[in-house]
């Protein structure tokens, strides 16, 4: 009997605490104790049934007992909404105190649209205080005399709170900037002109309203470094006389091609002629015959006719032959 009565009374008090963790569980009195102490109206309540919404109470109890002490008008109603939507309670409280503390209107509605935005509202407050420097990369542009400049700028930029929810960001600024720079040096008559005033590029860059649209509003841009790059402009004429070379190369050698093509058909048309030539010569001894057979060439006409070719060889002959001794005289002359 007494071993029975120690295992009941083992199971009691395992069983009583099992009671009592799930009663602190469901009813955190620790963190109802503090708010009372904080001059925070919580009921226990309301701590149970944030429990049964699966939202830690200790955030919402701790975010409201802060912004309370701030001096700021909220109720665990809306802590708790903002938590369920997804947000981040302890950093809109905080964003809300730093926006306060630095007299930047900037409600709760705001806060919690631009924590649900996917932006940090911490951080975007702490940027309208502090102004942000943002440093481009290296912006390449060519001056119209060809030369091409390498600049590289800092913009000064605050967090425009009204346009944090659906403004752009800062790819979308050093973009604008990036243009903008590119467009001035472009512009420049030449690289001298932008180098001896680099300021104007920031004044026409300003000028332009590039933050429209933007989370951010700029505040100054200031071009930290220049660099003189490559002479784009005679690279491009050396391309181009390159680009023409070969043009007229091209040309060429179609004109070329085309005088060969007609030289070998000259060559064909005088092959064609003379094999048309022998074809007619051919034709003479038969149309001789035919003369002498029908009466209308006599011998006597025929001998004659031999007589006047032997003479116009013989001629021909000694006219080749007398061109060829002054040839071989001339030669001879200019040996000696």
């Amino acid at each position: 009997m007494e071993i029975s009565n120690s295992v009941f009374i083992l199971i009691s008090a395992f069983a009583g605490l099992m009671v009592l963790f799930i009663f602190l569980y469901f009813v955190p009195v620790n963190l109802w104790i503090t708010a009372i102490f904080s001059n925070v109206k919580v009921g226990l309540l309301e701590l149970v049934g944030m429990r049964i919404r699966k939202v830690p109470p200790s955030i919402i109890v701790n975010s409201l007992i802060t912004s309370t002490k701030a001096g700021l008008n909220l109720t665990t109603n809306d802590l708790e909404t903002h938590y369920l939507a997804g947000g981040n309670v302890p950093n809109v409280i905080r964003a809300l105190i730093s926006a306060d503390k630095a007299n930047i209107n900037l409600s709760f509605k705001q806060a919690t649209a631009i924590d649900l935005a996917g932006r940090d509202v911490f951080e975007a407050v702490q940027i309208s205080v502090n102004p942000k420097v943002i440093n481009t990369p290296n912006v390449a542009a060519v001056a119209a005399d060809g030369i091409q400049l390498i600049a590289k700028a800092r913009v000064t930029v605050r967090a425009n709170i009204a346009q944090l929810v659906g403004g752009a960001g800062e790819e979308t600024i050093l973009a604008r900037v990036g243009e903008g720079i590119v467009t001035s040096i472009g512009s420049s008559t030449n690289h001298k002109s932008v180098l001896e005033n680099p300021d104007r590029i920031s004044k026409l860059v300003l000028e332009r309203g590039l933050d429209a649209g933007t989370a951010f509003e700029i505040l100054s841009i200031d071009i930290a470094d220049i660099d003189v790059g490559t002479n784009i402009g005679a690279k491009l004429q050396i391309d181009q006389a390159s680009a023409d070379l070969k043009v007229a190369e091209a040309r060429a050698e179609e004109r070329r091609a085309m005088a060969v093509a007609l030289e070998q058909e000259m060559k064909a048309r005088n092959v064609e002629m003379k094999a048309k030539v022998t074809e007619a010569e051919a034709e003479i001894p038969k149309a001789i015959s035919e003369a002498f057979r029908s009466g209308n060439l006599g011998i006597m006409d025929y001998y004659k006719m031999e007589n006047v070719k032997s003479d116009t060889t013989m001629r021909d002959s000694i006219a080749n032959s007398g061109t060829e001794s002054s040839g071989d005289r001339s030669k001879s002359g200019d040996k000696k």
